[in-house]
C-alpha cells in the first residue's frame, strides 16, 4: 500500500503529527460515550438523556469544524491546530479541577469537547496539502485513521473510571493530549503551496457549488454513522445485551478499530478503482449491516460481528469521500473539509440522539438503526444520479493517475 512514490512524496513527519493530533483529539471528543454508563448511574439518566449526552459533543464538533475550516485557510492548519489543542487541554483541566456536579454541567463539558472534534478540519488539510492528487486517498486515509482515537477512549475510559472515578478520567485525558501537542509543535509543518488568505465571505462561495453539497451529504452518512455509533456503542452493548461497562468498552473498541483502520484501505481502494465505485459498494454493505443489526442478535458475539461489519463499511466510505473531495476542491480543501466534516458530525448527532430516542419511546434501538439504513440507501441513490456528470466534468480534468 505504501509505494515508493508515496513515501517520496509529501512530508512524513507532518502526516504522522496530523494522525496523532487527530487520534488523541478524537479520543477526547467521544469521551462521554465510554463514561456514559457511570455518568448515567450517578445522575439517574433515562435513555433519551443518555442519547443527548453522547450526541451533543458530536454536534458541537460538527459546527466548530466549519470555524476550524475557515481558520485553516486563513491562518494555516498548524496555528489552527495549536489553538484548538490549547483550548481542549485548558478545558479538561478546569473541568477536572472544579468537578462536574450535574447533568447540565455534563452537557456543557460536551460542548467543550466539540473543539476536539473540530480537529478533523485541521488534520486533513494539514496532510492533504503535502501530497499530489494520485496519493490523496491514501494520505488522507492515514491522517483520517486518527478516528481510531475513539477506540482508545472505549478501551481505557471505563476501566479507569472504575478505579479512579469518571471525573478523574477527564483530568487523566489531558496527559496524552499534552504529548500530542508537543509532537505537533515540533514536527508539523504547513505545506509551501498554501493558498493566499481570502475574505471571510469568500469562503462561503463553495456553498454555491452543488458538488460541495453532494460531498457533504455523502459524508453525513459515512462519517455520521461511524461517529454516531462510536459514541453510542458502550451504552448500546450495556443496555441491549447487559454487558458490564468495561466489557462493553472492549466491544466498542473492536468495532471502532474495524472502522478506523479500514479508512486508509478505503482511500487506497478509491485511488485505484475510484471513489464513486468504492462508495457504491459501501452504501449497499452499510445499509445491509444496519438492517441486520436492528434485529437483536441471539448473542453478543453475533452482535459484535455485525456491528464490526457496519463500522468497517462506513470506515472505507470515509476514506473514499476524501479521495474525491481534493480532486474537486483542491484550492478550497480547508473550508470544504470544514463543511463536509460538519455534515458528518451532524449525521453522527442525528444517529446518536435518535438511538436514545428510539430506546426511550419503543424500548428498542431498531427504529433508529433502520432509519439510518434508509439514509444510506438515499445516499446511494444520490451518488448514482450524479456520478455520470462528475466523470464528464471535473473528473475529466483530473490527471490520468486519478480515478473517480
Amino acid at each position: 500500500m505504501l509505494s515508493r512514490s508515496f513515501l517520496k512524496a509529501g512530508h512524513a513527519p507532518t502526516l504522522f503529527s496530523a494522525f496523532l493530533y487527530f487520534d488523541l483529539s478524537f479520543m477526547v471528543w467521544v469521551l462521554l460515550g465510554p463514561l456514559g454508563v457511570a455518568i448515567a448511574k450517578d445522575f439517574h439518566l433515562d435513555p433519551a438523556q443518555k442519547g443527548l449526552m453522547v450526541a451533543l459533543p458530536v454536534l458541537s464538533g460538527a459546527l466548530l469544524r466549519l470555524v476550524a475550516g475557515v481558520m485553516v485557510d486563513h491562518v494555516g492548519p498548524k496555528k489552527t491546530g495549536m489553538i484548538g489543542q490549547l483550548i481542549v487541554l485548558s478545558g479538561l483541566l478546569v473541568a477536572w479541577k472544579l468537578g462536574v456536579h450535574n447533568y447540565n454541567q455534563v452537557l456543557a463539558l460536551g460542548v467543550l469537547l466539540g473543539v476536539a472534534g473540530a480537529s478533523f478540519a485541521v488534520a486533513l488539510p494539514l496532510a492533504s496539502r503535502w501530497y499530489p492528487p494520485e496519493h490523496q486517498g491514501l494520505a488522507l486515509g492515514i491522517a483520517g485513521a486518527g478516528n481510531s482515537g475513539t477506540a482508545l477512549a472505549a478501551l481505557f475510559a471505563p476501566g479507569l473510571a472504575q478505579h479512579f472515578g469518571w471525573s478523574n478520567v477527564i483530568g487523566l485525558a489531558a496527559l496524552p493530549l499534552a504529548v500530542a501537542f508537543i509532537v505537533y509543535m515540533i514536527f508539523a509543518k504547513d505545506a509551501p503551496n498554501r493558498p493566499a488568505p481570502k475574505k471571510l465571505a469568500e469562503y462561503l462561495d463553495v456553498l454555491k457549488i452543488g458538488d460541495a453539497w453532494w460531498l457533504m451529504c455523502l459524508y453525513g452518512v459515512t462519517f455520521g454513522g461511524f461517529v454516531g455509533l462510536s459514541s453510542s456503542l458502550t451504552i448500546y452493548f450495556n443496555a441491549e445485551y447487559g454487558l458490564p461497562a468495561v466489557t462493553a468498552g472492549f466491544f466498542t473498541a473492536a468495532c471502532v478499530f474495524a472502522g478506523s483502520f479500514i479508512r486508509p484501505v478505503g482511500g487506497a481502494i478509491a485511488d485505484r478503482i475510484g471513489g464513486v465505485r468504492t462508495l457504491t459498494v459501501v452504501y449497499v454493505l452499510a445499509a445491509l449491516g444496519l438492517a441486520v443489526a436492528s434485529f437483536k442478535m441471539p448473542n453478543t458475539w453475533m452482535a459484535l460481528g455485525v456491528i464490526m461489519f457496519v463500522m468497517a463499511s462506513l470506515g472505507a466510505g470515509n476514506g473514499a469521500v476524501f479521495q474525491l473531495a481534493p480532486q474537486r476542491f483542491g484550492k478550497e480543501i480547508g473550508v470544504v473539509t470544514g463543511f463536509v466534516g460538519m455534515t458528518g458530525g451532524v449525521g453522527g448527532f442525528y444517529l446518536a440522539s435518535s438511538l436514545g430516542w428510539a430506546k426511550q419511546v419503543t424500548g428498542s434501538y431498531q427504529v433508529g438503526l433502520l432509519a439510518f439504513a434508509g439514509l444510506a440507501l438515499l445516499a446511494l441513490a444520490g451518488l448514482t444520479g450524479v456520478k455520470a456528470r462528475w466523470r464528464r466534468t471535473w473528473g475529466a480534468d483530473a490527471t490520468a493517475a486519478v480515478r473517480l
